[in-house]
């Protein structure tokens, strides 16, 4: 079980990891746009989109490849640890 959070705070990314950690998911975090995000994503369980700190190009970019992937979206308007976590509730079940 995998999942790809895009956007957020470079210094929370092992925060972020270790809170997928606890409910049992694997997690790349992609804080900002370094070359094709495309070609990283892979096919997540879900896709976290943090879109207050990430940029436009990269919101629609991995928003086509989930729709094309068939990759569900949580998109996150604040990228806190309890945003996250309320993300997760949502859309994950408690491993």
């Amino acid at each position: 079980m995998s999942i790809v959070i895009i956007g957020g705070n470079e210094r929370m990314v092992c925060q972020y990891t270790d809170i997928c950690k606890d409910y049992g998911y694997k997690a790349k975090v992609f804080p900002k746009e370094n070359g094709a995000i495309r070609k990283k994503i892979g096919c997540p369980d879900l896709m976290v989109l943090f879109t207050n700190t990430v940029s436009h190009k990269m919101v629609i970019s991995a928003s086509q490849e989930a729709k094309k992937n068939n990759i569900p979206v949580a998109r996150v308007h604040t990228s806190s640890a309890s945003a996250l976590k309320c993300a997760l509730d949502e859309h994950c079940v408690m491993a």
